[in-house]
């Protein structure tokens, strides 16, 4: 099969490399895309490096020392659907799995090479955050989106890579906005996500300051033992808009790859109508108001005393806020479907 001369006649033929899980942000742009009329493929190469490694105790132990084919049956299963399917341009989403080596084969076929880490390619702080197929392959791609300035900054300036802004976003069916509007309010502080070692510190100088939270997560009692702190297990789908909705303060607490940026809480929060209270970052300034649409926080002690002020609020204030909220999310572009034509334009641009 001549690939050159497919991907010349499928102009928008489109192969996605990354996951195909329930919560993978790759769903969203498979979606849309398809929607917009563009031919996608997906290559779950993450999910399915996933139901190896976790298939068993054995899988476990021989990646972890090296003995380990599964990258090298990925990496071959690659070239076979590239092959195959002939895509025009392949966008590859984080990458660990991915040798550089495959991917100079793929642009010695006439491929656009693009990617995009919803995580930080400079900053691995667990195993699931990055490896050196990461680190190796930045300048083999054609085209790099990525979600922070910073990162922007360092691509440009370090690899001179071509790239572009492609925030997070959010998609949220127009029943479940309706289902989650119908709840009465807890007037509680909430956060939704996992612990680590500063969030829960963070939470542990709030909750010394007499913040009453509500935390939902994995192994937060394991964590901390607060009198002022409740914690729940993670929750996910209708029940995870419920929780962001209900509460009349949504916490949202920056991991470190992202400290002047913004995380997916940042739009999701604003889209079903919450009060989010989050980081003073450069990026949460760009995109939302402070004090009209979100609230904004320097430090513990800050973050206390919007507290404090939110939950006094009057109910039509707190009200107005979750409608300037919602309202900003919809008329500035920010859902998923937004985002899926803004990576359609750069694409176009790219090679027309």
């Amino acid at each position: 099969m001549n690939t050159q001369t497919n991907a010349a006649r499928h102009p928008m033929r489109l192969m996605i490399v990354g996951s195909e899980q329930v919560d993978a942000i790759e769903n969203y742009y498979l979606k849309y895309l398809r929607q917009l009329g563009v031919d996608v493929l997906s290559f779950p190469a993450h999910m399915l490096f996933d139901q190896y490694y976790y298939h068993s105790l054995f899988n476990k132990l021989a990646f972890k020392f090296g003995f380990s084919r599964i990258y090298d049956r990925l990496n071959r299963q690659f070239r076979e659907i590239a092959t195959q399917y002939a895509p025009r341009v392949i966008w590859v989403f984080k990458g660990m799995e991915i040798f550089p080596e495959t991917l100079a084969w793929a642009k010695e076929r006439g491929i656009i090479l693009v990617n995009y880490n919803p995580d930080n390619p400079f900053l691995f702080t667990g195993k699931g955050s990055g490896n050196s197929n990461i680190a190796r392959s930045i300048n083999l791609f054609d085209l790099h989106f990525t979600y922070n300035l910073e990162i922007r900054k360092r691509l440009e300036e370090e690899y001179h890579a071509r790239t572009a802004i492609l925030p997070f976003g959010f998609d949220i069916d127009p029943a479940v906005y309706r289902e989650c509007i119908s709840q009465d309010e807890v007037l509680r502080v909430c956060f939704l996500g996992n612990p680590d070692k500063q969030r829960v510190a963070f939470i542990n100088e709030l909750a010394a300051q007499g913040i009453t939270l509500d935390l939902y997560g994995n192994h937060w009692n394991e964590w901390l033992q607060q009198p002022h702190v409740r914690c729940f297990d993670p929750v996910y789908g209708l029940d995870m808009w419920k929780v962001l909705r209900r509460y009349r303060v949504q916490l949202n607490l920056m991991r470190i790859h992202n400290q002047d940026s913004h995380n997916m809480r940042t739009f999701e929060v604003p889209a079903i109508g919450g009060i989010m209270l989050a980081p003073d970052t450069t990026e949460h300034r760009i995109y939302f108001t402070d004090k009209e649409e979100i609230f904004l926080y320097r430090d513990a002690a800050d973050c206390a005393e919007r507290c404090r002020y939110l939950l006094d609020l009057p109910r039509p204030d707190a009200d107005r806020i979750r409608e300037n909220a919602r309202r900003r999310s919809l008329t500035s572009g920010y859902s998923y479907e937004a985002r899926a034509k803004q990576f359609l334009e750069q694409i176009q641009s790219f090679y027309a």
